[in-house]
């Protein structure tokens, strides 16, 4: 299974939290990360969206039919978020776009098996793969990409 973490692009200040759009510079964020994502990820990848407007935003810049997921929003804790995927179970790949603190968190128990706090930038990817070797079950982190780095 194929699990992507794109956190969303820089967003406006303001209240209330869930209504803050992307800035312009957050919009060129998804644009680009869009444009790269699109090229890469698997064939009917599930996008699983947090409800927050600048995730919205985000997500909307691939151009592909998304979920909004409640359990996803500012919110959430690394098991919400892992129970909403289906990882490690559910197959194929799954792109989850949403915040921090609890997108850090669920990278840290991912790598670590413990859910610390690890800064996941605007507009960021963090992909993950589990595989199976001789019995055992792997994480691998295959990229970690901001959009300064497109």
């Amino acid at each position: 299974m194929e699990l992507i973490l794109w956190r969303h692009a820089e967003a406006a200040q303001g209240v209330p939290d869930d209504a803050r759009p992307l800035t312009d510079r957050g919009r060129h964020q998804a644009e680009h990360m869009a444009h790269f994502l699109s090229a890469r990820l698997p064939q009917n990848t599930r996008i699983l969206v947090s409800p927050a407007l600048r995730a919205q935003q985000t997500a909307a810049a691939l151009n592909k039919g998304f979920i909004t997921a409640p359990n996803l929003g500012v919110h959430a804790t690394p098991e919400t978020a892992i129970a909403t995927a289906g990882w490690p179970l559910a197959g194929g790949a799954v792109l989850l776009v949403g915040h921090q603190p609890w997108m850090g968190e669920l990278a840290s128990l991912l790598m670590t098996g413990r859910a610390d706090y690890w800064s996941i930038k605007k507009g960021a990817v963090w992909w993950f793969s589990r595989r199976e070797r001789e019995g055992d079950f792997q994480t691998t982190l295959r990229l970690v990409i901001t959009p300064d780095q497109l």
